[in-house]
């Protein structure tokens, strides 16, 4: 009874309006934070590895796989995104970054839930803050089992949707740094995101293995699987 219900988000943000309001200055300055926690937990996961493949699903404007691409300097990544907007924003920040990372981030328009890549290409699988836009959530995380490697380190993770009663404190607290429009796209993302009980059911429907449900910090959940080979 303290549960908020799960408004469903579209799947595909691709209206200039949000992919601006999504990388604006104000906006970047607090998700750069954020995706800093996520670097360092997909670092943790794969345990040194020197070389490797990583994929990136649902990229928007690429920020966090530069951040990857930056600290494992002999890996090399592809970034997927529906958004063509996004995938814009991504590729002029990838050229933004200078001559270092040439030739090692590849940006692509494509399906979250088809991707067109072999089974068990990727050495490391990552995805943030996607989970809660998609229609068929089971497709995605089909995707994802498809495409790690076996022993593959896999990292998954999404807004948590907080009880009923403390919403409106949640949104004030963690959406304070946003306006306008980001702030309605950051309450619309939480109404849609999932909560401990119905994250673990989807995993344990799916065909992912080895993955560990995770906690926190206090604003997401999430899927891990460290490598192991």
């Amino acid at each position: 009874m303290f549960e908020s219900q799960r408004i469903p988000e579209p799947e595909v943000m691709d209206d200039s309006a949000e992919v601006d309001a999504y990388s604006s200055a104000a906006a970047q300055k607090y998700l750069n934070k954020i995706d800093d926690t996520f670097v360092a937990h997909a670092l943790r996961l794969i345990n040194r590895r020197e070389r490797g493949r990583a994929l990136d699903i649902g990229t928007g404007p690429g920020q966090i796989v530069l951040k990857l691409a930056r600290s494992l300097t002999r890996w090399k990544f592809v970034a997927v995104d529906r958004s063509s907007h996004m995938i814009a924003e991504a590729v002029a920040n990838l050229a933004a970054a200078g001559p270092e990372l040439a030739g090692r981030v590849e940006f692509q328009i494509a399906d979250d839930n088809a991707l067109p890549y072999p089974d068990g290409t990727f050495d490391l699988v990552v995805c943030n803050s996607v989970l809660h836009h998609m229609v068929e959530p089971e497709r995605l995380l089909a995707e994802i089992a498809r495409l790690a490697k076996p022993h593959g380190a896999v990292l998954l993770r999404d807004l948590r949707r907080p009880s009923r009663l403390a919403h409106n404190w949640h949104v004030w607290r963690y959406g304070r740094r946003y306006a306008g429009k980001m702030r309605e796209l950051y309450e619309a993302s939480v109404h849609a995101a999932y909560i401990i009980p119905e994250l673990q059911q989807l995993v344990e429907t799916s065909r992912l293995s080895g993955v560990r449900v995770f906690n926190g910090p206090v604003t997401h959940i999430g899927v891990e699987r460290p490598i192991t080979e």
